[in-house]
């Protein structure tokens, strides 16, 4: 039991202090733009040593892209939990609306700091990269729980991995239209018109086997 609370006191507190880089972060860039703020102002700010900052993050772009982070994992759980009957459009639609339901559809104060960081990772290049290769993993975890769902091999068959690939583009064009409309459009009626245009071709799987 102490070694629980231990690794859970732990948890919290890299949680905490990764939370306050974040934050730190994110107050920087809204006032001096991306290119403006440095890892010594991040860490001034946040109350740490850079060797702290460098533990958590691995450069100044993935202190920014880590606020959307959760969004794959949040995707691929969605996954898993839906019933195996429901063809694998429905599914993943659900999983996608989920996720960007953290984004739109929260207290308004976490939608514009949401919003605000979106459009800062859209329109800078090396934060877009940075969460391009994020999505690159999502896309992995994807594919696999799909293939373990449809009983297929995630390394033989291509379907888990383009049906993967489809649902993250879907969800890439309703962030970048959610975005450039400033919030305003709604999120979950474009994620439904984005899954009826690919719909066929996901729920294609098995017939024909591809």
């Amino acid at each position: 039991m102490e070694i629980r609370a231990d690794v859970t006191m732990a948890e919290r507190k890299r949680r905490l202090v990764s939370n306050e880089l974040t934050e730190a972060a994110l107050r920087l860039l809204a006032s001096k733009g991306y290119a403006a703020v440095t890892v010594d102002e991040i860490v001034a700010v946040a109350g740490v040593s850079r060797r702290t900052f460098f533990r958590y993050f691995a450069s100044k772009e993935d202190v920014v892209v880590q606020f959307l982070a959760d969004l794959g994992t949040g995707m691929r759980d969605e996954l898993a939990v839906r019933a195996e009957e429901e063809p694998p459009s429905v599914a993943l639609r659900h999983a996608v609306s989920a996720a960007l339901a953290v984004c739109a559809d929260q207290h308004p104060d976490h939608a514009d700091r949401t919003l605000s960081v979106v459009r800062l990772i859209l329109g800078t290049p090396a934060l877009l990269a940075r969460f391009l290769e994020r999505q690159e993993a999502w896309r992995d975890e994807l594919a696999a729980e799909l293939a373990r769902r449809l009983g297929l091999d995630a390394d033989a068959d291509l379907y888990p991995r383009l049906a993967a690939g489809m649902a993250l583009n879907a969800f890439d064009a309703v962030l970048r239209r959610w975005s450039a409309s400033e919030g305003r459009e709604d999120a979950a009626g474009l994620t439904d018109r984005a899954f009826a245009v690919i719909a066929p071709a996901l729920d294609a799987v098995g017939r024909p086997a591809i």
